[in-house]
């Protein structure tokens, strides 16, 4: 009995220790995955292989009931236990980009996981206690340990389950606050700004124009989800706030319906329309509709501003009523088959910024330089303009401004490290954002270096993107560094057909290796090293 009451308390140590480790590192994935219960589930399932080791426990924990009280069902145990907190321990100590936050909403998850697992420990071991004596109830103790800490992939899912009317009740306390707080409001006017790509860096610059005549609040970064609305709303709203600019995501049909019944929107921009997010989306008819969601939020007399060099925005502009358009040099035929709107003209794109002149729909005409590279960042900036201009600013007076704008960060972000130059766009994710880039590295004289993990969310299409993308990068690229081998097959696949020789294409495991590797190709002159997509931590 002696004996058997030491093994199981080794057991409890390790079991301990291996339980705080799994708990960490899923609660961090399942924050990632925005605490979506679907979302996680796939994410589980593509990346099932990544937590093999807890499958073991189910069977594991089987055996050690029917070897009971003997010493060879805790050795492999003990072992496993062992070999747990070793690959945990790796996985959470990764170097990440995006670090577990205890927020309240982790706190209260991590509690109920907790309390779940101590009534099942309690429940199964009383019963045993009572049924079979103590012996039987310290064999179906440790049998529930090892079930409990085997079953740490799912329970982030299953106590999100359990915390439904929690998390809805305090949310709604949020949400009608934040409400409360815009009703507040009456005089300040909401643009809300949405797009698959495009829409945090026109959001940036709108406060930067905007800020010439206007007390502007933005959403922070990436807060374009209802919560991260709700929160820029509580903090930072101040009395006298002119203009709220709000970033609008979605990853589903009616995500940009539900912000703007938040927020309600007074006018709004859609930035671009592309295939971004097709594993949630699955149809880019689907997306489309969902961005036009914001369009048809907007009231009567509120202003439209959409991306006239956009195909899929403009297969339904038409059906708005005087929607404002605005072009680059290259881009196409409004909603009448007309160009009538603001319009860039003279573009002149090189490594040290862009000049360009803007045409307004009645004609008025202004030139204008910025530090800003590559050509869709001059579409982003027309955008801008546009709206400042017909929220009463001057294009003179936007002169300036438009000098001043910095590259959003990991948004094209012009990096000088000595003898090189670092074009960090880790946060592009999407086809046309990543063929952008590599043309924007291809106006640079000098090496050129892609270090990339190719692109995801794309859905059943993700190989045939990621395969066209390697072969623009051939065109484009001295050498391409992949980070990855799953995702690199068919950016290699697709740089090989387009003829780039092989010893050029590297594949790495680590992202800080293939920048090693970039940093001592050795090169006379100047280095350019583009920095394409960094994945989230779940991937």
């Amino acid at each position: 009995m002696i004996s058997l009451i030491i093994r199981t308390v080794i057991t409890l140590i390790l079991s301990v220790i291996a339980y705080i480790y799994c708990i960490r590192y899923n609660l961090h994935m399942f924050q990632l995955n925005g605490y979506k219960n679907r979302e996680h589930m796939s994410w589980l399932h593509k990346y099932m292989k990544r937590q093999w080791v807890l499958y073991a426990g189910i069977l594991l924990s089987v055996i050690s009931i029917f070897l009971g009280r003997s010493v060879a069902a805790d050795i492999p145990v003990w072992l496993w236990l062992m070999l747990i907190i070793v690959v945990y321990r790796a996985l959470n100590g990764m170097s990440v980009k995006k670090k577990l936050v205890y927020t309240a909403r982790v706190k209260r998850l991590t509690a109920c996981i907790i309390v779940t697992d101590i009534i099942i420990l309690g429940i199964g071991t009383v019963t045993a206690l009572k049924l079979s004596g103590p012996e039987c109830a310290f064999v179906v103790f440790k049998a529930l340990l090892l079930t409990v800490v085997s079953l740490k992939f799912v329970s982030c899912v299953i106590c999100n389950v359990i915390n439904t009317p929690i998390e809805k009740g305090v949310n709604a306390h949020f949400i009608n606050d934040a409400k409360r707080r815009l009703k507040d409001a009456p005089d300040m006017s909401i643009i809300g700004v949405t797009g698959s790509y495009g829409k945090t860096s026109v959001k940036y610059y709108l406060k930067e124009l905007l800020s010439v005549k206007y007390n502007v609040l933005i959403t922070p970064e990436s807060f374009n989800t209802p919560m991260g609305v709700v929160r820029t709303v509580r903090e930072h709203l101040k009395p006298g706030t002119d203009i709220f600019v709000c970033e609008m995501g979605a990853r589903h049909v009616g995500d940009i319906k539900e912000l703007c019944e938040l927020v309600h929107p007074d006018h709004g921009i859609i930035t671009s329309i592309g295939p971004q997010h097709l594993d949630t989306f699955y149809t880019i008819d689907n997306i489309i509709s969902t961005k036009y969601e914001l369009a048809d939020s907007i009231p009567e007399g509120g202003k439209l501003f959409l991306n006239g060099d956009n195909e899929y925005v403009l297969t339904k502009a038409g059906e708005y009523k005087d929607p404002i358009m605005y072009y680059s040099e290259s881009g196409g035929m409004g909603p009448e088959g007309s160009k009538k709107g603001y319009q860039a003209e003279n573009i002149t794109l090189d490594e040290h910024g862009t000049s360009f002149d803007i045409c307004t729909p009645d004609g008025e005409r202004e030139s204008y330089q910025m530090q800003l590279i590559g050509a869709h960042n001059v579409i982003n900036v027309v955008g801008a303009i546009a709206v400042a201009h017909e929220f009463g600013i001057p294009l003179r007076q936007l002169r300036i401004p438009v000098r001043r704008l910095q590259a959003v960060k990991h948004r094209l972000e012009l990096i000088r490290r000595g003898d090189m130059y670092i074009i960090d766009d880790a946060y592009n994710s999407n086809p046309v954002g990543s063929s952008a880039a590599l043309d924007t590295l291809d106006m640079f004289k000098g090496l050129k270096v892609m270090i990339t993990p190719g692109m995801v969310e794309l859905g059943d299409k993700e190989e045939e993107y990621n395969r066209e993308f390697g072969r623009h990068a051939a065109a484009v690229c001295d050498h391409i560094l992949l980070v990855g081998r799953r995702r690199a097959i068919p950016i290699y696949e697709g740089a090989v057909s387009a003829g780039i020789d092989e010893a050029r294409i590297k594949v790495f495991d680590r992202f800080e290796d293939a920048y090693s590797y970039a940093q001592g190709i050795s090169y006379d002159g100047m280095k350019y090293i583009l920095l394409e997509n960094d994945l989230p931590d779940n991937y």
